[in-house]
């Protein structure tokens, strides 16, 4: 179901034409708007659909071979993508209704993407157990990312109150925190895909003004806001669960500022 948008998308962009190395590479280039990971999401989403066509006996080995050699789009250097203002994020965590079940669980859901730097997987899977108390604040324990890297994450005070209000109008005490809600109000069901995760961010974006942006890119707002407002560089690293100091800097496309430099207050 990951990939399901992407091949959704490819099929709209071919439009019937025959399925050839030019038409990927078209393709390739028509998405130049949308950051290069999401590109090279959808370019994997291809490159399955192809492998699996020629198991089934649909492709030759030469032609799915030509098909599978479009090169994703580099990421090295400055990360590109887009992430909010501090006054943005304020105006898309005001969009859900929060007089209704389904805002309260949609507030829920913005509000632990941006304060918290979950992956929209991460957050789809989130068991309402992992959530408990530790030297004195609430966290998510053990929370297994990327990689398969586990860590532990800080939910600041706000974000509680969204969960608690959430979990009180679900009836939510045990197992997976976020559930389906039907246009009647009833909670129905054991899981919410991380595609209805990303719905609700993107359909949420469009009522502020915002297009093309999905939940990563709150991820990706939440570690600028914290460098933003002093946070170090390192802490910021153990919250979003990176290997490197490194692959944090290049996420925040972070740069050196000569304007106000780092050594001007050291006046020996």
């Amino acid at each position: 179901r990951n990939y399901a948008k992407a091949l959704d998308d490819l099929f709209l962009f071919a439009a019937s034409r025959p399925l050839t190395r030019a038409l990927l590479m078209e393709w390739r280039t028509a998405m130049n708007k949308l950051s290069p990971s999401t590109v090279n999401v959808r370019l994997s989403a291809m490159r399955k659909l192809v492998t699996e066509a020629r198991r089934n006996g649909m492709l030759g080995a030469e032609e799915a071979a030509n098909l599978t050699e479009v090169p994703n789009i580099p990421e090295k250097g400055t990360r590109l993508g887009n992430w909010l203002t501090r006054e943005q994020a304020k105006e898309l965590l005001a969009v859900p209704d929060r007089s209704t079940i389904k805002g309260k669980r949609d507030y829920a859901i913005l509000a632990l993407l941006v304060g918290c730097a979950l992956r929209r997987q991460e957050l789809a899977q989130l068991d309402v157990e992992k959530i408990q108390m530790r030297d004195g604040r609430w966290v998510i324990v053990d929370l297994r990312g990327k990689g398969g890297r586990v860590r532990t994450v800080a939910i600041p005070v706000w974000v509680k109150s969204a969960i608690d209000a959430w979990m009180a109008a679900g009836s939510i005490d045990k197992g997976r925190l976020l559930r389906p809600v039907l246009k009647g109000g009833k909670v129905k069901g054991e899981t919410l895909t991380d595609w209805s995760v990303w719905s609700v961010v993107e359909q949420s974006a469009k009522q502020i003004g915002i297009e093309r942006f999905g939940a990563h890119d709150l991820r990706r707002t939440c570690a600028k806001l914290c460098r933003k407002n002093g946070g170090d560089l390192e802490q910021i690293k153990f919250l979003l669960g990176h290997s490197s100091i490194q692959t944090t800097e290049r996420y925040l496309g972070s740069q050196q500022e000569l304007a106000v430099a780092v050594n001007d207050g050291l006046g020996f």
